[in-house]
């Protein structure tokens, strides 16, 4: 694994000028140092409980729980239709207390997975800003101990700050998909697809082509007050090392709302195209690389624009009506028409 770009002295035009396209991870080290939920996460995990009490409203978490066995591996159980944790529901404060009473190795792994801060800890965000993402972006805070977040991507771009505590990142560029064996669309662990693969224990007689995998890998430690911008699509895997750990993280997606919401397609295309004939197939693929992915320019750059039809840009009104011919054609299918 190669050790990820790491800057410090970012700035709000280096980030979006030079970072952002390049479209690979980067470690702003130092990013939110001033925080002061930082200064506490330095002091000790009582006085980041303690910061975090002062905007907590009372507000219903919800967590994951794991027996100690598990070593902080939130994962399948005996089969993919299980898991291997279970999730439950009470107060930051409760669960605050718990991570610090709980200071022995075998101890339950309990986490707050990406949890609105404006919900459970309104005022926080004013005293915490990013400096690089405007108003709009709100973050979301995950508190546990020593925790494993399977490798697995987001559709949005990310920053993740440290606040206490430290963490592990190994990151993956989208095109090693095929190398990360991943686990099935309809059971996920907690929203997108997940891979089978141990990445800190690798099984390579299972999972042969996970070589390739690991070594086009990027790895970076944060610690307080660093961050990690980690692009749409980047595959990562996250381990907590500390007893206390606190994050936040700010995901946003630059494309078009109607634009965010690509399983569809992909699903539709799995079920209509992927068991064809290969002859039949390989059309496809090339209908799919000239139409969608637009390989060979714009595909509708010889007509008028009035003709081009759904090559061009659509209106909200071409829009609509394209989606309910897609619909129709959809009922149809169910019907078995």
């Amino acid at each position: 694994m190669l050790p990820c770009k790491s800057l410090t002295g970012v700035t709000h035009e280096t980030f979006w000028n030079d970072i952002v396209p390049a479209n690979t991870p980067v470690v702003l080290r130092g990013l939110c140092g001033n925080w002061p939920s930082v200064t506490a996460g330095c002091q000790s995990g009582a006085a980041v409980a303690d910061y975090l009490r002062a905007f907590d409203k009372g507000a219903t978490v919800e967590y994951l729980s794991a027996a100690p066995e598990v070593k902080g591996e939130f994962f399948y159980g005996e089969t993919l239709r299980t898991r291997n944790f279970q999730k439950g529901q009470t107060s930051l404060k409760q669960v605050l207390n718990r991570l610090l009473a709980d200071t022995q190795t075998q101890t339950p792994t309990l986490y707050i997975q990406s949890t609105p801060i404006d919900v459970i800890l309104p005022g926080f965000p004013d005293q915490n800003v990013n400096p690089l993402l405007p108003h709009s972006v709100r973050p979301r805070i995950w508190i546990g101990n020593s925790v494993r977040v399977q490798t697995h991507y987001d559709l949005s771009d990310n920053i993740a700050v440290v606040v206490a505590g430290k963490r592990r990142f190994i990151l993956f560029p989208p095109d090693q998909l095929p190398n990360l064996y991943i686990g099935p669309f309809e059971q996920t662990l907690a929203g997108s697809p997940v891979s089978l693969a141990n990445i800190e224990a690798p099984e390579f007689e299972r999972f042969p082509r996970l070589q390739t995998a690991l070594a086009a890998a990027q790895t970076a430690e944060l610690e307080p007050g660093d961050a990690i911008y980690i692009p749409y699509g980047w595959w990562h895997h996250v381990r907590s090392l500390s007893p206390l750990n606190v994050l936040v993280n700010y995901w946003w997606n630059e494309a078009p709302s109607h634009l965010q919401a690509p399983y569809g397609a992909l699903l539709h295309a799995m079920l209509l195209v992927r068991d064809m004939p290969p002859r039949q197939r390989a059309i496809w693929k090339t209908m799919f690389d000239h139409f969608v992915f637009c390989e060979n320019g714009d595909p509708g750059a010889h007509m008028g624009l009035y003709d081009q039809g759904v090559m061009a840009e659509l209106t909200p009104a071409q829009r609509a009506r394209a989606l309910e011919q897609l619909i129709r054609g959809l009922e149809r299918q169910v019907r078995g028409r």
